[in-house]
């Protein structure tokens, strides 16, 4: 694949519909293969995959038709796509995601791209793994609306589902196998090679002097850094920055799973990569802009007895702010001769 082509293979609108596909239903629009071992410039080598689900292309692709078909949900009329939609950065476009029946919860569907190095998943951390992620929303009343069991029935009775499932797992259709599948088309669903990291490789020309500057601040008087940290611009911890307290509905996040005290409010730290194309922002959705989201932090997030201490007034002027606007776009822009890390 050219040089900078892969780099954006998830995201570019390319080759392939999903046969069989409802009327309105999201559409398979991603290349034809997916990148099996190649790992864009910036990520890490390790994508985390456990030893009992290796990668292959066959469990790839059977993820990948998975992640499209409806049938994963009661009636059919909804499927993982619906709400991490692949023009949209996979994540949802709207506040709050539409799931079967048109039910809506009160979090933002986010985004997908380099969850293979991910170690909590939900905004409040309640998975722990790919695999563990990929069932539960089947099983939501809010979202797909279907027991798992009930899911692998129908793909079970499925005139094709049995035979592509025995070419990838010697048992067949189980619910660890489907979950398997899904997450390891997750797994691939990457996105590097962004002019930031170019500038990092050493083509100081990668950034224009704002870019730079912006990326000065993120490391310094911004503070960002201090939860979106590492390659993958996360420290996948969790944090209360004070988004929508108060207001109803009341969500307290992290504390739903733990019960700790400590996590009321606190939400887990979003990847940056590809932010350009994942608004609406927070797990609320609450922020519409980029801008938006930078004038929320510079002025000290929403005060609550439990913000989080990194979370100050940055008093940043208003070059500084499109400065680092500047930067955080650079970070979702494909660097123009990047290739993948050797």
């Amino acid at each position: 694949m050219p040089p900078i082509r892969w780099a954006l293979a998830v995201l570019v609108l390319s080759l392939g519909l999903l046969s069989g596909a409802e009327p309105g239903m999201p559409r398979d629009t991603l290349p034809a293969r997916l990148p099996l071992q190649a790992i864009p410039l910036g990520l890490e080598r390790d994508r985390h995959v456990p030893k009992d689900n290796p990668l292959t292309e066959a469990k790839i692709e059977l993820g990948r038709r998975l992640f499209f078909d409806p049938i994963l949900s009661a009636n059919g009329t909804v499927s993982c796509a619906s709400c991490h939609e692949p023009q949209h950065g996979f994540a949802g476009r709207t506040r709050f995601a539409a799931g079967i029946g048109g039910k809506r919860g009160h979090r933002n569907a986010p985004t997908l791209l380099t969850r293979a190095y991910g170690k909590a998943f939900f905004w409040d951390g309640r998975a722990t793994t790919l695999e563990q992620q990929a069932l539960q929303p089947i099983a939501s009343p809010l979202e797909m609306g279907s027991g798992v069991q009930a899911a692998v029935q129908r793909l079970q009775a499925h005139k094709e589902y049995p035979a592509r499932f025995r070419a990838v797992f010697s048992d067949g259709v189980t619910a660890d196998n489907l979950a398997k599948a899904i997450a390891s088309f997750e797994r691939v669903l990457l996105l590097g090679n962004s002019r930031v990291d170019a500038f990092r490789a050493g083509d100081v020309a990668a950034l224009s002097p704002s870019e730079r500057y912006g990326l000065w601040l993120y490391e310094s008087r911004g503070k960002c850094w201090r939860c979106h940290v590492g390659p993958n611009f996360t420290d996948e911890s969790f944090h209360n920055t004070g988004v929508s307290w108060g207001k109803e509905p009341i969500d307290l996040g992290r504390y739903e799973v733990t019960k700790r005290e400590a996590d009321r409010g606190r939400f887990k730290t979003p990847t940056l990569r590809g932010l350009t194309r994942t608004a609406p922002y927070m797990h609320d959705g609450s922020l519409k802009t980029l801008d938006e989201v930078i004038e929320f932090y510079n002025r000290g997030g929403g005060p609550n007895p439990h913000l989080d201490p990194a979370v100050q007034p940055l008093g940043l002027s208003k070059d500084e702010v499109q400065a680092l606007f500047d930067f955080l776009k650079a970070l979702s822009d494909a660097a123009p001769e990047a290739r993948p890390a050797p």
